[in-house]
């Protein structure tokens, strides 16, 4: 992986942003940063999201009366292992440059070390497949690849110890729940 893919993600999990762009911004917002090439869906008139590859941007109204409320990113890293770099948005390849189809997950948390940014571990739903683990400044949470469910066929090139997503926001309220929910599981 190069140095300035694993830099964007860095940037991701210590600032809770993508180029800048939060949760909380406004569709317009977004795409002034991430740019007008994206996907927008919606199941109704209350939820929207927008797809600009890897990273998908979601959105809450209580009518369509009233302005959007930005909700949620997501960066589906796992998309890289079937499409490579292609699915990087222009913005983050124009400013990172070449993304590996794989993030290691031990890679990633060695370098926010690095940096004074620790990681904490919360259980999940989807253990043992899936580890998750939270950066409480950012609010930003990391879902990485553990194992093949038994007698399940193998999707795509996943790899156990790849960084599956990276999500943001996650509060503290949210792990607390999960912690009360599924209890302290051991990564």
């Amino acid at each position: 992986m190069t140095p300035h893919s694993l830099a964007f993600y860095v940037d991701v999990v210590t600032t809770g942003t993508v180029l800048g762009a939060k949760p909380t911004d406004s569709p317009d917002q977004v795409t002034a940063i991430l740019g007008s090439d994206f996907a927008e869906n919606s199941l109704d008139v209350h939820n929207m999201w927008r797809d600009y590859g890897m990273a998908e941007f979601f959105w809450v109204r209580e009518s369509p009366h009233h302005p959007w409320e930005g909700h949620h990113f997501t960066l589906h890293v796992h998309r890289l292992s079937y499409w490579g770099g292609s699915i990087v948005n222009g913005a983050m390849r124009e400013r990172y440059g070449r993304f590996d189809r794989h993030l290691r997950f031990d890679k990633l948390a060695r370098l926010l070390t690095k940096r004074g940014v620790h990681l904490e571990d919360v259980p999940d739903a989807n253990a043992p497949a899936f580890t998750m683990h939270w950066q409480p400044a950012s609010q930003v949470s990391v879902m990485v690849f553990r194992a093949h469910e038994e007698g399940e066929r193998r999707r795509g090139t996943d790899r156990v110890g790849d960084v599956y997503a990276i999500s943001s926001p996650m509060n503290a309220e949210a792990v607390a729940w999960s912690r009360a929910r599924y209890g302290r599981q051991d990564a």
